[in-house]
């Protein structure tokens, strides 16, 4: 199997950049978008194992990013995010975010984050892979 393909989807270049840089160095492969519209599209065409998402975006919000990826193929979905509102959190995870990390943030938690996300992922296939196999 190849490498792990994550969408990083910031509008603040510097914060996308880090973050798809740290990611790359781990072995990840990362595509970028900074907009909620390239982020519906770059999912589209990338198909990326996870997506790490801002919720303040221009063009249309993370939130609705979210609807639209996992109306389309669910995956899991971090959120990555100044707002730490309990309502911002409630609201994230109620439309499919799978976890919320709140800015500034630590690099090396936000890797553990998407390791332990995808681990999960993993796991619920082996499962229903042996619940299929075991009929």
């Amino acid at each position: 199997m190849g490498a792990r393909r994550i969408l990083v989807v910031e509008d603040e270049p510097v914060i996308n950049g880090a973050v798809t840089d740290r990611l790359t160095a781990e072995g990840y492969d990362v595509a970028q978008a900074y907009d909620g519209p390239g982020a519906v599209d770059a999912f589209a065409t990338y198909e990326p194992d996870l997506v790490i998402l801002d919720v303040m975006l221009p063009g249309f919000d993370g939130h609705e990013v979210c609807r639209r990826i996992q109306a389309v193929r669910p995956v899991p979905v971090l959120m990555l995010t100044a707002r730490d509102d309990e309502t911002d959190v409630l609201v994230g995870l109620g439309v499919g975010a799978d976890d919320y990390m709140t800015k500034p943030f630590r690099m090396r938690e936000l890797v553990a984050r998407v390791a332990a996300l995808l681990r999960r992922v993993d796991r619920a296939a082996e499962l229903a892979g042996a619940a299929v196999g075991g009929m």
